[in-house]
C-alpha cells in the first residue's frame, strides 16, 4: 500500500504503538514528535495526518493551521482534551475529524479509511475536469472553457487537447498521435496533426496571448506545458 500517514504526537508510546498497528494493515508511517519535525514531514507528502493537541511549544491547533496552507490531505485531531469546544476549534482550524484519548486503535482504522475513501471520490470528481490557469478541459463534456467561456473545437481538435493535456510535459511525434487520435487503419498522415495544432494554437491565443500550452519539441513532436 503506497499511503502514507503522518503521526504527530510528543508522547513515543501512543506514537509507537499506533504506528505498529498501521504498519500491520499495511501503511506507510511516517512519525513526528513535534511541530517543526511535523512541518519538515510534510515534505513526503502525506495522504492522511493523525495530530495530537497538546504538544510543548507549538500545540497542535497552531500546527494545524500552518499545514492547512500547504497540504489538503485530511486531519484527524487525536487528543486527550474532551470538550466541546476544543473539539470545535479543531474542525475550524482545519481539522477533518476528532477522536479523544484514550482510543480505539480499530475505531481510527475505520475513521483513516472512510476519509480516505471520502478524498478517492474527491479525486475520481476532479479527474473529470482538467485545471491549467484560467483554462478547464471538461473531459465528459468535450468541452473546454477559458475563464468560464466556452471555447470552440471540433472533435478532433477537443481529442488532441485531451490526449496531450492527460499528459503534461511529455513530448508526442505526429505519428504516434495520428495513430491514437485517428486509428491505425484511418486514411491520411500525420501532416494532417500540423495543421490542427496551428489551428487550436490560433483559437486558444485569441484567448490567452501570453500563454503557450502546446510547445513544438524541433525534431521530436509536441507536448502540452506543464
Amino acid at each position: 500500500m503506497d499511503t502514507k500517514i503522518l503521526i504527530v504526537d510528543d508522547e513515543p508510546e501512543i506514537v509507537a504503538f499506533t504506528k505498529d498497528y498501521l504498519q500491520e494493515q499495511g501503511y506507510q508511517v511516517i512519525t513526528a514528535y513535534n511541530g517543526q519535525e511535523a512541518l519538515r514531514s510534510l515534505q513526503r507528502q502525506p495522504n492522511m495526518i493523525i495530530l495530537d493537541i497538546m504538544m510543548p511549544g507549538m500545540d497542535g491547533f497552531e500546527l494545524c493551521e500552518l499545514v492547512r496552507k500547504r497540504v489538503t490531505c485530511p486531519i484527524i485531531f487525536l487528543s486527550a482534551k474532551h470538550s466541546e469546544e476544543d473539539r470545535i476549534r479543531g474542525l475550524m482550524v482545519g481539522g477533518d475529524d476528532y477522536l479523544t484519548k484514550p482510543f480505539s486503535l480499530k475505531e481510527l482504522h475505520a475513521r483513516i479509511i472512510a476519509h480516505l475513501r471520502r478524498e478517492h471520490r474527491l479525486a475520481e470528481e476532479t479527474k473529470k475536469c482538467l485545471y491549467f490557469g484560467n483554462l478547464m478541459i471538461d473531459l465528459e463534456g468535450y468541452e473546454v472553457y477559458y475563464l468560464n467561456e466556452r471555447l470552440s473545437f471540433t472533435s478532433k481538435e477537443f481529442e488532441m487537447i485531451q490526449f496531450l493535456a492527460l499528459h503534461p510535459g511529455q513530448v508526442f511525434s505526429r505519428e504516434s498521435m495520428y495513430e491514437r487520435i485517428w486509428g491505425y487503419d484511418a486514411e491520411g498522415d500525420s501532416s494532417t496533426i500540423t495543421e490542427h495544432i496551428k489551428k487550436i494554437r490560433s483559437k486558444l491565443a485569441k484567448h490567452d496571448p501570453d500563454q503557450s500550452y502546446i510547445s513544438t519539441v524541433w525534431g521530436v513532436g509536441y507536448k502540452w506545458e506543464k
